[in-house]
């Protein structure tokens, strides 16, 4: 295995997650291509030119470098327009390929990225692999609304033709034998990973202090109040209806923790961001939260498990989960996270031990796990100790070792025709 194209034509492993259309995709893709890379996979990721300032090339690491691809405007494209952007990033990416001509496979990432690779397979007869990341008829059955056409449609065709389709979690290769009628045996169940060099438990008012908010004898730059004896609740995650952010803030009015406070590290994301940022801020102000409700803009990732520490307990009110990132880094960081029983949130958490699963989105199910973590200590120390010891299984490295194996067996195999 010599060289692999890594798609990721609408967002960039070099932007900082929680902005925009930025998140779990973007941690995916650094840190699985960095894992591969120091495997001995080189690496190349293929992303939409954004802005002019952006450099042609950029070498994060050895055997792995970022490529900016001219496709539309030099410029932010609403998201919903992105698809007609798509064959230009295709030209470009396969011309780009076929000159250099040390390329073993193509590993798409999400729908429009499986498009373009759908057609680069044919044009250089390499291998296709495929992560979605979400899928189209999931995200529909979890919100009760039809599945957008085109993705769907686009989807299925990508699914029919790729040489194997990554799924986080048994619960996504479910989705994608229910709702796609993929073929079994090439669907690769390979989890993502946690850097546990960043993501590793630590002391809790240890990590207030570091964060200004608590040290004893001062006073908290949250609500005012003293440090280190206030309950707190973190949501990490991009503001959209899907993550369920107006759940965790139900979820503080519920608790009979007057002192209680929700932090929200995050910022909008896609077109619905905004009214949904609007709609929760209605929503604090209704249930007379003005003050016990913190929004922190988005954080650098290698930062965030400071703010995991901090917390007592971590929501995750996810409507639709492929996986479940800020799960797994929360428990890695020695966190109890209570969350919706939804994807491969089943799979991160187990129910009782190191956290809670809801299995409804009323916000009175999630105040009385959190409750129940909070009147006692002792449980949330023994969560969290037992959800450390169950991250520490999922790590990046591993993850790479798995698909350098399967890119090598692809590259013997005869390539699934469609």
């Amino acid at each position: 295995m010599h060289r692999l194209a890594v798609l990721s034509f609408h967002t960039s492993p070099l932007v900082q997650p929680g902005i925009g259309d930025s998140g779990g995709m973007n941690v995916y893709v650094r840190e699985l291509v960095s894992a591969l890379a120091q495997a001995g996979v080189a690496c190349d990721v293929f992303t939409r030119a954004w802005s002019r300032a952006l450099a042609p090339e950029v070498v994060v690491e050895p055997g792995f470098r970022v490529i900016h691809v001219e496709a539309g405007p030099a410029a932010e494209v609403p998201k919903e327009e992105l698809a007609g952007l798509v064959p230009a990033f295709t030209d470009a990416v396969a011309d780009h390929v076929a000159a250099t001509g040390d390329v073993d496979a193509i590993h798409a990432n999400y729908w429009l990225s499986g498009v373009a690779g759908h057609v680069a397979k044919h044009r250089l007869g390499l291998p296709l692999v495929s992560t979605f990341h979400t899928l189209a008829r999931a995200k529909a059955e979890a919100d009760g609304e039809p599945a957008a056409r085109e993705r769907a449609r686009a989807e299925a065709e990508v699914i029919a033709c790729s040489d194997a389709i990554l799924a986080n979690g048994v619960e996504e290769a479910e989705q994608l034998r229910r709702h796609y009628h993929a073929d079994p045996e090439r669907i690769e169940v390979v989890p993502p990973g946690v850097d546990h060099a960043f993501f590793a438990p630590g002391h809790r008012d240890g990590a207030r202090a570091a964060l200004g908010w608590a040290t004893p004898g001062r006073i908290s730059a949250v609500g005012g109040r003293r440090a280190a004896q206030h309950p707190v609740l973190l949501f990490v995650g991009r503001i959209q209806p899907l993550k369920g952010l107006d759940v965790a803030v139900a979820t503080l009015a519920e608790l009979d923790h007057p002192g209680a406070e929700l932090v929200v590290v995050g910022g909008p994301s896609g077109p619905d961001g905004p009214t949904e940022l609007a709609r929760v801020n209605e929503l604090v102000e209704s249930l007379n939260l003005t003050g016990r409700v913190r929004f922190v803009e988005p954080q650098p990732h290698h930062l965030l498990p400071t703010w995991y520490r901090a917390a007592d307990v971590v929501l995750v009110p996810s409507r639709s989960e492929s996986f479940g990132l800020v799960a797994l880094e929360a428990a890695a960081c020695g966190r109890p996270v209570v969350a919706a029983a939804v994807g491969g949130l089943r799979t991160i958490l187990a129910h009782g031990r190191t956290g809670f699963l809801v299995d409804d989105r009323r916000p009175q199910a999630y105040a009385a796990y959190v409750a129940e973590i909070l009147a006692d200590r002792g449980l949330g120390e023994r969560l969290g100790h037992e959800a450390a010891q169950r991250a520490a299984g999922y790590t990046w490295s591993t993850a790479a070792a798995r698909l350098r194996r399967l890119y090598t067996d692809l590259s013997a195999r005869r390539l699934v025709r469609c």
